[in-house]
This record gives structure tokens, sequence and C-alpha cells, in this order.
């Protein structure tokens, strides 16, 4: 059966894209989250931190953004959600050109491998969510222009706070202390072959080649994603990045 989805324009990482998702998708499993965050909100009484997790390439960005929108236009009936980035706390460029990590038994450049999860300062990461909680924050961002981290470049003060990025629940030693702060989070699943298409097109198209972005993918992105979703904890929502760019909810742990 074919779907009928709603069209939206919005501004993604300083581009302008039209995203679209069915008045199902967002009606059984948008709204149903957002109010699960308004409820958390009145049962703690204080600032809630959610999380939204997913591999590389399964949109989260746009989809954390979209939920932000969605939560201000339904004001009457959810709490409205600030989506927050993760990007901001990579290592500033300058840092990761001098700085070697190990893997598979070889020093290389953290420059060389952007984006793993060892590119990232975890402890600045755990200070920062936990500022948000209690007073606010200024947070950190990563401008796709210059390439490079621009610190404490937004004031945080809002009462629902929605993070996304890929290794929010990761198993891995120091990000077990990033975990632990979530009030809430959700995973998005999706199909590595997917993944790879996406990630592939997504770097033909700000420039490189079809052959420059099959190797940066099997150098770099297809370690990050192979991470992810073997090696992620249990979130409290399973969803699953369908081939259409919608999504389907799988569980609810």
């Amino acid at each position: 059966m074919e779907k009928n989805f709603l069209t939206y324009n919005m501004e993604i990482n300083g581009l302008w894209q039209e995203v679209r998702f069915t008045a199902e998708t967002i009606e059984e499993i948008f709204m149903p989250f957002l109010h699960e965050l308004t409820d958390l909100k009145l049962t703690l009484d204080r600032k809630v931190i959610a999380y939204l997790v997913a591999p590389p390439g399964a949109g989260k960005s746009t989809l954390a953004q979209f939920l932000e929108k969605l939560s201000r236009e339904r004001s009457n009936e959810v709490e409205p959600v600030r989506a927050l980035p993760m990007d901001g706390y990579h290592y500033t460029a300058a840092y990761m050109k001098i700085t070697t990590v190990e893997r598979d038994g070889e020093k290389i450049l953290m420059n060389d491998i952007k984006g793993a999860p060892e590119t990232f300062d975890i402890d600045l990461l755990v200070e920062k969510i936990r500022e948000a909680r209690s007073e606010g924050t200024d947070w950190n961002i990563y401008d796709r222009k210059i390439h490079d981290v621009l610190p404490d470049f937004w004031s945080v003060e809002d009462d629902i706070l929605l993070i996304e990025g890929n290794y929010l629940l990761l198993k891995e030693k120091g990000w077990t202390n990033v975990r632990v702060l979530s009030d809430y989070s959700v995973f998005v699943e999706a199909e590595p072959n997917l993944l790879r298409e996406r990630l592939i097109n997504r770097k033909v198209l700000g420039g490189k080649s079809r052959e420059e972005a099959e190797k940066f993918f099997e150098f770099s992105d297809a370690k990050n994603i192979e991470r992810v979703l073997k090696n992620s904890a249990r979130a409290d929502e399973t969803w699953r990045l369908l081939p259409d760019g919608d999504f389907e909810k799988l569980c609810t742990n």
C-alpha cells in the first residue's frame, strides 16, 4: 500500500531540506514519545535528559530537529523539547591533527577517523550534561563550514533536552558515564546496507567521487556503524529506519 507522506521544509545543519513522514508515524510513534517525556518531567519534577541514538547515516539529526519542531507546534499537548547534537564534543581539529589513537595494533591520527568514539571528549560531554540537568549550561556545537567545534555556542535552559548522537548508549569505557545520565532513550535500528548507501550518497552530494566516498566508508563509517549496532545498551524504545526514510516502532522496554 502506498504511503501518504506529509512534507516539511526545515533547516538541517545549515541547509534547507525537505523532510517527510507519514501522519501515522507522527501520531503513533513521535507523539507518544513526546507525551512520555512530558509525563517524565511532571513525575520527576526536574529537567529531563533524553537520548536519541542511531548509527551514522540513520538521519538522527533530522529526526531530533523534527521532534523539537513537532513539540512546539503541539505545545497544547506536550512540553516543548530542545534538540541538542552531540557532535560539538569532538576534540578540536587542531588537537586531532596531532593526537594518535591505536586501532588494530596501529597508531593513527584521530583526524583520520574523525567521528569515531575515540575522537570525542567524553569527560567534557558528561560535565555539560550534568550542568544542563541542574542549572543549565552553554552547549558546544560542531560547525560544518569550518569543520571544527564552536565551544559554548548555545545557552541551554530548557526543561526537556533531547540529545542526539551515535554513541550515547555505547557499552565501552568512558561512554558508560554518559549512558547513566539519560532519563529516557530511543535507539534507531537500520540495515547496514541501507546506511552504506545513504552515507556514500551524502558524500557524493558533498563533492566526493563515488570511489572516494566508498573508500572513506570502508575505512571509517563501516566500523562506526558496527560498533553502534552491536555494542549499544538497550534503550527504552527501539525504532527502525525504513528504506523510504520513514520509521516503525519495534518495541518499548
